[in-house]
């Protein structure tokens, strides 16, 4: 199948450009755009509460918004508010609701704003929820234009800072495109560096860049067609995943095809016969880790969580493309520059002689049991780290701490607690006919001063219109959303709270940190489950391309084992050097996704090129050491570069940026440069021809014995 793919792509190459082209405008101009939703409690499952709360929220107070900034006024002189303060910072709230800012709902503050210890006193300014890049611009400038007014209004003796949900948006806004710009520049500059480093030549280093970006423009509008079929939505982070995953399985494909193609010309072949032999020997190396990665993302639809569902069908369209990309468009453009994607640079001709792929092929073949031990030892060291990690949802701690909105917090909790920005919404609902009074919720309010980790209660319930429904708020004495906070409310607030439910109504938890406590409960049964059903599959597919029941029982082993080292690794360097309380939450799945899924390229390249050598009549070591020689180099050319482009995310700004471009840098260097070279093939040439039970795939072939010589007689 592959060798006549290579003869209509390389014999026709014009054709096939001008059939990709003709399929990509169409797609592309008559598919819709992928929409997106920001906040992550709309992807949780409606059976949990949370969700829940928030529905019920949504019915009784349909005009209350989701999103609020918070003014904090305190003394320059550092004393106490007194009661004339409280007036001039009341009229300056007033003033500020007369000039109607966009977006702005109010400017609510009063007596019962200021702290128990007369420190601060607060003004809440809810403010609509918006959409589009023209509704958050309003939002942002709206923010701006408070920063400079509240001054004048607040006149001498006073100072405010603007803090809260759209406030730390507006400051951390700047360090998240500084952080994008510069991971994209770097990213760019790295792939082009490195590529051009390996072979020394322009055109090679720029094409995967040009081919890379219009394959991703395909799989977006692809991705579009196939939510509005299936239902889904993506998160703001959808786009930045899907232009990872395409420059890394791309350039991982690109280095495959070039490395051969390279191979045959060394060996002789012309130009076109040369891309044929690689495209009939890659392409099944190239289908089946497309195919696995495809099928590991598609696991993802298993998931609970909305974000992770949508992730994978998003992700199995966009490696699939590019894996056609790879097959047909690559070979189709490389052919038609023939030796001149190597200018302006001769070394593509010369034979490698005493490399250091040929000498680490001599040590595995010559010593794999020591190979293997070492590098399993190695694995399993760092994959115990993994058991105590901890996940972090604590992202505002992950920006710059010399922001406004990040001091307006710390004012904030010089007089209230710090769950004051972000409260336990406990949502009551009266099952008895009879309205939900003040007084009725007094009680309930005494009780839930006394729950576990509760700093405050807030003096006024809210009430619907109708009387059936009252939400009171809970201020947590801790931050309200790290680790301890959200354990807290799921294991211990929310069961305490349902005890003290007055009678006759019904009692729901909600909130943000009940939010996280439900993502946390939902993303350790979605791991639980995705795991498992992966590895089974990527069992299966590995059992179709080597015809082997014993292969896949430690290659898998091995993926699995890679995963949990990279997450114990990532555990002992951030939580037990670095002393930081956590991991971002997501981090397991980025791993499922970046290292698990894309690593699984590496062991099928040299798996494939084990059995090739195997079949060209070499014992199983020897096979072993010119596995490791031959594709040795591609492996740590891809790893390379797929592990130089996420550890560019250490020079961002962000720290939870830094966490993930750290983890996965080096779950991929693990991946290509521990199991790819060294442990896999080691235990392959341990097993023998065990390792390819109960089928013959390392029984050499039939003459004639080079069956590039064959697809080159047919070719001539």
């Amino acid at each position: 199948m592959f060798a006549r793919l290579a003869r209509v792509v390389v014999r026709h190459p014009w054709w096939t450009i001008v059939a990709w082209l003709v399929a990509a405008i169409a797609i592309i101009a008559l598919s819709p755009d992928l929409e997106t939703k920001s906040d992550q409690g709309d992807f949780l499952p409606t059976s949990y509460e949370s969700v829940q709360a928030a529905e019920l929220a949504q019915k009784a107070f349909p005009d209350q918004s989701g999103l609020s900034s918070l003014i904090v006024v305190q003394r320059t002189d550092g004393g106490k508010i007194t009661p004339a303060d409280t007036t001039k910072i009341t009229q300056a709230a007033q003033s500020l609701t007369a000039r109607k800012y966009p977006t702005v709902q109010g400017f609510l503050t009063g007596p019962q704003a200021v702290a128990p210890n007369q420190a601060v006193q607060l003004i809440t300014v809810p403010m609509e929820m918006v959409s589009g890049a023209e509704g958050q611009q309003k939002q942002s400038q709206a923010i701006k234009d408070i920063r400079e007014q509240l001054p004048k209004d607040l006149g001498g003796g006073l100072e405010a800072k603007v803090g809260g949900q759209v406030a730390s948006f507006v400051d951390n806004e700047d360090s998240f495109t500084q952080s994008f710009a510069i991971i994209s520049i770097a990213t760019f500059v790295l792939i082009i560096g490195l590529i051009l480093l390996i072979f020394r030549a322009p055109l090679a280093a720029v094409l995967p860049i040009i081919l890379i970006f219009a394959t991703e423009m395909v799989s977006m509008k692809l991705i579009g067609a196939a939510s509005k079929l299936l239902d889904f939505s993506g998160d703001d982070s959808m786009a930045i995943i899907i232009t990872i995953v395409l420059f890394g399985v791309g350039a991982d494909y690109y280095l495959f095809l070039l490395f051969r193609y390279r191979e045959r010309l060394r060996a002789g072949d012309d130009a076109k016969t040369a891309m044929m032999v690689a495209v009939e020997r890659v392409g099944e190396v190239i289908t089946s880790a497309a195919a696995a990665i495809a099928v590991t993302f598609l696991v993802l639809m298993l998931a609970s969580f909305g974000i992770f569902a949508a992730w994978g069908p998003s992700l199995a369209i966009s490696v699939v493309v590019m894996g056609i990309t790879s097959l047909t468009l690559f070979p189709a453009v490389i052919s038609l520059l023939g030796r001149a994607i190597f200018w302006p640079s001769k070394k593509w001709k010369d034979q490698p002689t005493a490399t250091t792929s040929a000498r680490l092929g001599r040590l595995v073949g010559g010593k794999p049991a020591l190979v293997a031990l070492v590098s399993g030892v190695l694995l399993v060291i760092l994959a115990v780290g993994a058991v105590n990690f901890k996940a972090d949802y604590d992202f505002q701690s992950s920006f710059p701490q010399d922001t406004e909105s990040a001091q307006a917090i710390k004012d904030m909790e010089k007089g209230f607690p710090a769950g004051q920005t972000t409260p336990v919404q406990v949502m009551l609902q009266s099952t008895d006919g009879q309205p939900l009074t003040k007084e009725r919720l007094a009680p309930f309010q005494q009780a839930a001063r006394s729950l576990p980790g509760v700093g405050g209660v807030a003096p006024q319930p809210e009430l619907s219109k109708d009387g059936t429904v009252a939400r009171v708020d809970l201020l947590l004495a801790g931050n309200p959303v790290d680790n301890d906070a959200i354990n807290l409310v799921k294991d211990e607030l929310r069961p305490a709270t349902h005890k003290i439910t007055p009678a006759g109504t019904k009692l729901l938890v909600g909130g943000e940190t009940a939010i996280y406590g439900d993502i946390n409960k939902v993303v350790n049964r979605d791991l639980s489950v995705i795991l498992p059903v992966a590895g089974v599959l990527i069992a299966l597919i590995l059992l179709l391309l080597l015809r082997s029941v014993v292969a896949p029982l430690y290659l898998v082993p091995a993926v699995l084992l890679g995963f949990a080292a990279t997450l114990g690794s990532a555990v002992y360097v951030f939580q037990g050097l670095l002393g930081q309380p956590g991991e971002i939450f997501h981090l397991p799945i980025m791993l499922y996704l970046f290292v698990l899924a894309i690593g699984t390229d590496y062991n099928i390249l040299m798996t494939a090129r084990l059995r090739e050598e195997a079949r060209e009549g070499h014992e199983p070591r020897k096979a072993a050491a010119l596995a490791v020689e031959h594709g040795g180099p591609t492996v740590a050319a891809a790893g390379l570069i797929l592990a130089g482009t996420f550890s560019v995310m250490l020079l961002a700004k962000v720290s939870m940026l830094q966490q993930m471009g750290f983890s996965v840098a080096l779950g991929i260097a693990l991946s290509a440069f521990v199991m790819a070279i060294f442990l896999v093939p080691a235990i392959t040439a341990l097993l023998g021809h065990k390792a390819w039970w109960p089928g013959h795939a390392d029984k050499p072939a039939a003459p004639p014995a080079d069956p590039d010589r064959k697809l080159e007689h047919a070719t001539h």
